[in-house]
């Protein structure tokens, strides 16, 4: 037993084996029945101890079997224990909260998290069917899901669903359900997980209603007016859009002189009023910023309601606003674009809005105009070309072309006209008229001014130097005309010295002529660099005179030489006979400008009787269509340029030098910009 020989024959094979040479080896000294009786004896003795042992080991193992099952049952106990307290623990403590529901939907347990979140005890949420939690804004989806995973036909889902608690405010959560089985891999219980999310999602709301609504008035953004247009925009056949923009009349005034903080409290006023003109279904009021809103109306019949939501707007601003104790007069300029959907984009439509909002403000405000395209295509090019002045200089699209200046006394030319053109890429030669007014508004008239007077005083050069120099035909003069902007630019004098000296010109050989319109009310301050220039020799003209208010008494105190009357003083010479009235306007203005030592030159001569008219009443000076048309420099070959002959101021004292006699006739070459518009 103490070897393990426990095997069924290991007893019989040992008391054969005793027997067997028991009786061998001690059958030669004693009797054999004797030894066979002592053999058996002994066999006897060991089948009993063996049974015996056998007995007592099999007890003993028992024992430790049984032992080794109550420690195993125990410690299978003890883990279950601990993996329950473990699992309370998890459920208990949980910030989420949790939920176990049979398949019928009955819940049966719920952690402190999900009592906490309903705001209910324990006992009076167990029992409740699931069913019962429906809310007005769960997803299409939620139910048919939840049928899906207690069938067994899903594991689990995942959504965002509302409950109400027993106070009627609503909790918003990301619930996951998942499906638990039984050994047999049945479904057998429901597991909810909930995750309070009510204050995130108001968090979420606050920021997207911040991100879609101006912080002063409250209205809808643009961010917030550009998804309503697109989706009007995008609405299906039969539908159409009206929209309205708007601009208030004045309103940097009310900044500028009251302060933003004034200016604010008029905005929010203004909001207000526009809020209550679009509460039709459909309509809607946004600000896009500073002082401009919109307002919106959609609908198969908004030919008709938008002229009306544009007339609503606008009695609504008729009322004074009162800001700081003050009653203040509100104005708006509205562009009006209506439409059926799907035609155009949210961009091009609000672009169109603006085009008439300022074709609007244009005609003077407090108005409101209807978009239309050939405006808006006209708005666009301008647009394209201001966007390409800043380059076209450097890319050498800009040339100039001459018209002679004729003396009224013998024909001969005595100089010429410059005018700047511009070879655009895409719209081909464009006069003045097209670009200038946008360089001035964009700030490059000034460069491009340089430019101009830069290359007139070259060419000027050449034309002198082409027909024998000074000698031959005597001091050449130069006119350039200055815009409004180039007036107060602070480096006009510096530039026009510098060009000068550069080209080997005299200053008495410049002329900058100055419109009439730049000059009216011009305080010393806007005439000190004309005076420094004419210090130094260089004379002043005086363009487009006529088309002003200025009187002829004024001119004594501007540093002008030569005034140029306008074409509409030639226009109405080409009737026969003229009006003797403009005849005798015509004749006074030459004779009372003589008087102030001024020469005077006339543009827009076409006809031959209006030149003799002019040479009778003694203008000195012609341009027009009657002599030649602008051309390229070229041209000049065939004019019959004047050598030093009788000038046209001879008898007279020299333009620009009050008192002095002219002896010689200068060449005139002008270098015009026209008015800014």
């Amino acid at each position: 037993m103490g070897a393990h020989c426990t095997d069924p024959e290991a007893l019989s094979r040992t008391l054969d084996c005793v027997d067997a040479y028991l009786v061998l080896y001690c059958g030669e000294d004693g009797d054999r029945e004797d030894l066979r009786a002592r053999s058996g004896r002994l066999q006897h003795a060991m089948a009993a101890g063996f049974a015996q042992a056998l007995r007592e080991r099999t007890l003993a193992e028992q024992e430790i079997v049984a032992r080794a099952a109550l420690e195993a049952q125990g410690v299978v106990a003890q883990a279950l224990h601990a993996t329950e307290a473990r699992f309370r623990a998890v459920f208990e403590g949980a910030a989420i909260g949790i939920g176990i529901a049979d398949l019928k939907g009955n819940v049966l347990q719920v952690n402190g998290a999900l009592r906490r979140m309903f705001g209910l005890s324990e006992q009076s949420m167990r029992g409740r069917n699931v069913k019962e939690w429906v809310h007005p804004d769960d997803a299409p989806q939620t139910w048919r899901l939840y049928e899906e995973l207690v069938q067994g036909e899903r594991e689990h889902y995942h959504l965002e669903k509302a409950f109400y608690r027993p106070d009627g405010t609503v909790l918003w959560t990301n619930l996951t359900v998942s499906l638990l089985r039984d050994a047999d891999g049945d479904p057998e219980y429901q597991l909810a997980l909930m995750e309070d999310t009510t204050e995130r999602r108001l968090l979420n709301l606050r920021l997207r209603y911040e991100a879609t609504h101006d912080a002063l008035t409250g209205l809808p953004n643009r961010t917030f007016f550009f998804e309503r247009l697109e989706k009007a925009l995008g609405a299906g056949e039969g539908q159409r859009f009206g929209l309205c923009y708007l601009d208030l009349d004045g309103f940097k005034t009310v900044n500028d002189s009251l302060g933003h903080a004034a200016g604010d409290r008029l905005l929010v006023e203004v909001a207000d009023r526009l809020q209550a003109c679009a509460t039709a279904s459909g309509e809607m009021v946004a600000r896009l910023g500073g002082d401009e809103f919109v307002a919106l109306t959609t609908g198969p019949d908004t030919e008709r309601t938008v002229d009306e939501l544009a007339a609503r707007i606008m009695n609504a601003l008729l009322a004074p606003i009162g800001v700081d104790g003050r009653q203040l007069t509100v104005r708006g300029s509205i562009g009006i674009v209506e439409g059926p959907a799907g035609e155009r984009s949210a961009a091009e439509v609000l672009r169109s809005a603006d085009i008439t909002m300022y074709r609007a403000k244009s005609a003077g405000g407090n108005r409101f105009e209807l978009a239309d395209p050939e405006s808006d295509a006209r708005a666009i090019t301008r647009h394209g070309l201001t966007t390409a002045l800043p380059t076209a200089l450097d890319r050498g699209e800009f040339f100039i072309e001459y018209q002679p200046l004729v003396h009224l006394g013998d024909g001969s030319v005595r100089g010429a006209e410059a005018l700047v053109r511009w070879l655009h890429p895409q719209h081909g030669v464009l006069s003045p008229d097209r670009f200038i007014p946008l360089a001035e508004h964009t700030g490059l008239i000034v460069p491009l001014g340089r430019w101009v007077l830069e290359q007139s005083v070259l060419q000027a050069r050449a034309w002198r130097d082409l027909h024998g120099g000074a000698e031959a035909l005597g001091p050449l003069r130069i006119n350039v005309n200055l815009s409004p902007c180039q007036l107060t630019h602070p480096g006009l004098v510096q530039d026009t010295v510098e060009i000068l000296e550069r080209t080997g010109m005299s200053p008495d050989a410049l002329c900058l002529e100055v419109t009439e319109s730049a000059l009216i009310g011009a305080d010393d301050d806007l005439l000190k660099p004309l005076r420094r220039l004419a210090e130094m020799g260089v004379d002043i003209a005086l363009d487009d005179f006529g088309t002003g208010y200025s009187n002829l008494a004024n001119l004594r105190r501007l540093p002008v030489s030569v005034l140029k009357l306008d074409r509409s003083f030639t226009q109405s010479m080409q009737r026969f006979p003229a009006d003797p009235v403009d005849l005798k306007i015509v004749e006074g203005i030459v004779s009372l400008a003589h008087s102030l030592d001024l020469a005077v030159t006339v543009e827009g001569v076409e006809t031959g009787a209006q030149a003799e008219q002019l040479r009778v009443l003694g203008c000195d000076t012609a341009q027009g269509w009657y002599y030649a048309r602008p051309g390229p420099r070229t041209a000049s070959t065939t004019w019959p340029w004047s050598t030093r002959r009788a000038s046209p101021f001879q008898g007279r004292p020299r333009p620009g030098v009050r008192g002095s006699r002219a002896t010689a006739g200068p060449l005139w070459l002008v270098a015009q910009f026209p008015a800014p518009l």
